[in-house]
């Protein structure tokens, strides 16, 4: 290799990180995951380090294990190591074994997801969207008391009236619960990354949190949830990723309401919804859609 390809390839590498960031919310686009970076150092600092030893541990594997370069690059093996690193420092007290079972899950989320892409891609499986993430998520939780991982201590956000105000922060936050945050600042920090890739997206992204609010309201769901954004970011994920797919508008704004009625479920089973009311939505509306396709076929 001759020298002049050396910083070329590191400048890949540093690119395939952020666009990791960005994946998050199904983008590529390395200024929108350095922005991601931004809203975490600002709304949860002591989660920093856990996401960026994600981002690494699970974009190395993928290089390891020889996968295509262009879905390194465009960040595909980067999100869900993101989010397991934030999950982890979230839910556990800090312990020597914390950062091996972060940069043991990060690694196995791109063994699982270079799998399922490889049956999307032959087989026509549904996408995975954050599937590893959540599945790893729910098995660590289960897998705790057996690991003598601690819970760590859990500050409760303060109560705050249902003003005006209050509700234009909801809308922001709903886009920082996506990665765990629920600082003002942070999700503003996240939608300025999300306009700076596509303000289309971000559109959508803000009418999504701002959906899951209103609808959370009118149902008569916990009020304090819904100010702090609790039912407004798997809306806006559903939002985001049946807008890329589909122009029709309707198709988002139904994705928001079954994201929205999906959620209660998961609380009701016990178990934490993360984003997966958000993957459910997509997978119903993307099934549907295939089916409609093959009966139009079939009476053609």
């Amino acid at each position: 290799m001759p020298p002049s390809a050396l910083p070329n390839h590191g400048l890949q590498d540093y690119r395939a990180l952020l666009n990791g960031f960005s994946q998050i919310f199904l983008l590529a686009h390395p200024g929108c995951g350095l922005l991601v970076l931004l809203a975490i150092a600002i709304g949860a600092p002591q989660l920093l380090s856990g996401a960026l030893l994600g981002c690494l541990s699970s974009t190395l594997t993928a290089h390891r294990r020889g996968y295509a370069q262009a879905d390194i690059d465009l960040g595909l093996y980067g999100y869900n190591g993101v989010l397991l690193g934030m999950l982890i420092s979230l839910q556990f007290a800090w312990s020597a074994l914390l950062p091996l079972l972060i940069f043991v899950s990060a690694g196995l989320s791109s063994l699982l997801l270079a799998a399922w892409m490889q049956r999307v891609r032959k087989r026509q499986w549904l996408p995975a969207f954050t599937f590893t993430f959540v599945g790893l998520s729910w098995l660590l939780l289960w897998l705790a008391p057996a690991l003598q991982l601690e819970l760590a201590a859990v500050i409760p956000s303060q109560a705050q009236p249902l003003d005006c105000w209050a509700s234009l922060m909801a809308m922001v936050r709903g886009l920082g619960q996506v990665i765990f945050l629920d600082q003002p600042l942070a999700g503003v920090c996240l939608l300025l990354g999300l306009l700076l890739a596509d303000r289309r997206v971000a559109c959508w992204a803000l009418l999504g949190s701002t959906g899951g609010l209103a609808l959370a309201l009118y149902q008569g769901l916990p009020q304090h949830h819904a100010l702090t954004g609790l039912y407004g970011y798997n809306a806006a994920l559903a939002a985001i990723a049946l807008s890329q797919v589909h122009c029709r508008p309707w198709l988002p704004a139904l994705g928001i309401a079954l994201a929205l009625l999906l959620q209660p479920g998961f609380s009701a089973l016990g178990v934490p919804a993360l984003t997966m009311p958000f993957i459910l939505t997509c997978w119903l509306v993307i099934a549907t859609q295939r089916l409609l396709h093959k009966a139009a076929a079939g009476l053609m």
